[in-house]
């Protein structure tokens, strides 16, 4: 009997002692059940800091950034474009009221017909120079005081200057205008476009008698030749007029052909012009006399622009 409690106080003792011992609890894992439980676990989704943003669209060939003191046929001419065509490329209902910052379409959209496209003519001859009176449609030598005339000089040829990396030529800021700043760039020259096939068939002539008294560099975007007031200014090549008149400060009376898609050629200071806009002209062709418009000396101010960019005229007129 004795040892029989024994063991039942032996017994109860250690089921006490287990009772007390500390136990570890198991872990808990969440199994899936269902249809889903065969679903491998998806990756978490990265934090919006590590998505990758959209690309941002910087193409802008074909547009140009109106800036102070630009005008529409100044931007057409640096494009070597109709100022027509700009109107009705970008709708405008007034030519003359374009704004700082408005984007503008300066080359025309797929399909588009251009006013100013010019077919190559070849074989034509120079016609002879004759006595000629001034049309109706001629522009009549200024006679009236000209209060934003400055001197044809280094200075203003520097406010007309255009950086060639953005392709765009901004006009002469109006009087009391501060002048831009461009900040200072690398002494290298942008190679010029190459001619196609129809440029190279234009047959170039001189397109005034005189010497050359101002020759094409970076700071000067043609040659000025000398002359003798009314004497005869004819066209370069034969094409098409795409403007006339005195809309670009500094430049006076201005004639500007177009001779292909790429070339054209600009006459400025005339006296008198005798071509209207749209008209074909023929190599040789009495376009307007030699004057003093908007320069201090009777001149003729010579371009030509290869898609709107000034180059060498030498580099196209014979020898002499």
């Amino acid at each position: 009997m004795r040892t029989t409690q024994s063991l039942f106080i032996a017994a109860l003792s250690m089921w006490i002692a287990a009772c007390t011992t500390p136990q570890g609890t198991a872990p808990v894992i969440d199994r899936p059940v269902g249809p889903r439980a065969a679903e491998a676990p998806r990756p978490a989704a990265p934090p919006p800091a590590q998505q990758a943003a959209p690309a941002t669209r910087t193409d802008t060939r074909g547009f140009y950034t109106v800036r102070k003191g630009d005008t529409l046929i100044q931007i057409a001419l640096d494009f070597g474009q109709n100022y027509r065509d700009i109107v009705a490329w970008n709708n405008l209902a007034n030519p003359n009221d374009i704004k700082v910052d408005q984007v503008l379409r300066v080359l025309p959209p797929e399909g588009a017909p251009q006013t100013g496209s010019v077919a190559p003519s070849q074989g034509t001859e120079v016609r002879p120079l004759t006595p000629s009176q001034p049309t109706a449609g001629a522009v009549p030598n200024k006679s009236g005081p000209r209060g934003e005339k400055r001197p044809y000089s280094d200075g203003v040829l520097a406010e007309l200057q255009k950086p060639d990396s953005t392709g765009a030529v901004p006009a002469a800021p109006a009087a009391g205008t501060p002048a831009r700043t461009e900040p200072p760039k690398a002494a290298e020259k942008t190679p010029e476009p190459a001619l196609s096939g129809d440029d190279e068939n234009i047959a170039w002539i001189w397109p005034a008698e005189g010497r050359i008294i101002s020759h094409f560099s970076e700071g000067k975007r043609g040659i000025d030749i000398a002359g003798k007031m009314g004497q005869p200014v004819v066209a370069a090549g034969s094409g098409k007029v795409l403007y006339a008149g005195s809309g670009i400060r500094g430049y006076g009376n201005l004639v500007i052909v177009k001779h292909s898609n790429n070339l054209l050629s600009a006459y400025a200071h005339n006296k008198t012009i005798f071509v209207k806009e749209d008209q074909n002209v023929t190599k040789g062709q009495k376009i307007a006399e030699m004057g003093n418009s908007d320069t201090d000396e009777v001149k003729l101010h010579f371009e030509i622009r290869q898609q709107g960019k000034p180059v060498d005229p030498s580099k196209f007129l014979p020898s002499r």
